[in-house]
């Protein structure tokens, strides 16, 4: 297993390296200077040359982006060109915030979506089927901005039960530790904070996770149907073991294998899609920095949070195969080529 998690590594160093060429060219292409963006308006063309040389604009592209993956090998992404802090500092202080967002919609997406997947498949052609469908057709169907308005709407506006925007109430932010909000209230004791920053994480997360809810919920269905109709599935039966034994122990494990994939892809996906929901929420994380980011014009902080997105969605999916051999133990990970 060690080799094959060695040699998957390898083999996406070149798919990294063309992600950070294209979102380096894209920024230069596409967005406009950030000179006149950062001095002002009423700056002089003498004071835009000199920033964009003491910024390193003015060096040939090919020499710019050299430096620039070389300054990203040694962990150093550049410096913003608005705070004149390092982008690694503040992609650190926002990230915390995306993650935690993003770990309670793939949670709420995996267990809801695998439940009504199941239900669906074991009660094929049922009210509860077409319920399930239905759940999942709503879920890819509508768009999350919009479903976040809705949200806000309804449980904010309407049932005023949730708050409609933010990480948590200012006057209770806990101590930092971790910058996960919810870890650091628990590791404090402060239980009002903890309350608070998790009534504020329901909407964004319901949100977010609702289109991978419903990928989830179809992608179960299909792969419990399939499963269900094997031979080892009725030889289960006829050995007289209990339906619930035959469902949870032999069926669903087998038919995990294809999901876990399915919620990795996810899982990255909303790590780097999370910007629409953030800026919806008001939530303080890395897709809203990203979105402020790109209408400044500010090149190492959209190039610091793409790379780092394209190293977790990576890493994400090469846990979701090591799984594999966990899920399903006739995988077997060999650096031999099958004949």
């Amino acid at each position: 297993m060690l080799k094959y998690a060695v040699k998957r590594i390898i083999a996406v160093i070149p798919v990294l390296i063309g992600v950070s060429i294209i979102v380096f060219s894209l920024m230069r292409v596409f967005s406009p200077d950030p000179a006149p963006i950062v001095l002002g308006q009423h700056a002089t063309q003498e004071s835009i040359t000199a920033w964009r040389q003491s910024n390193g604009l003015e060096e040939p592209v090919i020499k710019q982006y050299l430096t620039y993956v070389g300054g990203a090998l040694h962990g150093d992404l550049g410096v913003s060109y608005y705070t004149k802090t390092p982008v690694a500092a503040e992609i650190g202080a926002r990230f915390p915030a995306t993650i935690e967002l993003a770990v309670a919609a793939i949670l709420f997406a995996s267990i809801v979506g695998i439940l009504l997947g199941v239900i669906a498949a074991v009660k094929k052609n049922s009210i509860v089927d077409a319920t399930s469908s239905l759940v999942a057709l709503i879920g890819v169907s509508i768009p999350i901005f919009w479903l976040g308005i809705l949200f806000i709407m309804f449980f904010s506006g309407y049932l005023h039960l949730l708050p409609s925007g933010g990480r948590i109430n200012v006057l209770l932010e806990p101590t930092r530790i971790t910058g996960f909000y919810l870890v650091d209230a628990a590791l404090t004791g402060n239980w009002e904070a903890f309350n608070d920053a998790g009534r504020h994480l329901v909407l964004p997360a319901l949100a977010l996770g609702m289109y991978s809810m419903a990928i989830i919920t179809r992608m179960t269905r299909s792969t419990m149907l399939e499963t269900l109709n094997q031979d080892y599935i009725r030889t289960a039966r006829a050995k007289g073991i209990s339906e619930g034994k035959v469902i949870g122990k032999h069926a669903l494990r087998n038919s995990l294998i294809p999901v876990t994939t399915v919620i990795g892809l996810q899982f990255g996906a909303l790590l780097g899609g999370a910007l629409l929901t953030e800026s919806v929420f008001s939530w303080p994380g890395i897709g809203k920095y990203t979105v402020d980011s790109i209408l400044k014009s500010d090149f190492p902080v959209v190039q610091g949070i793409v790379l780092l997105v394209a190293v977790i969605f990576v890493t994400i999916n090469l846990i979701a195969d090591l799984m594999y051999a966990f899920l399903d133990p006739r995988i077997k990970y060999s650096s031999k080529k099958e004949g």
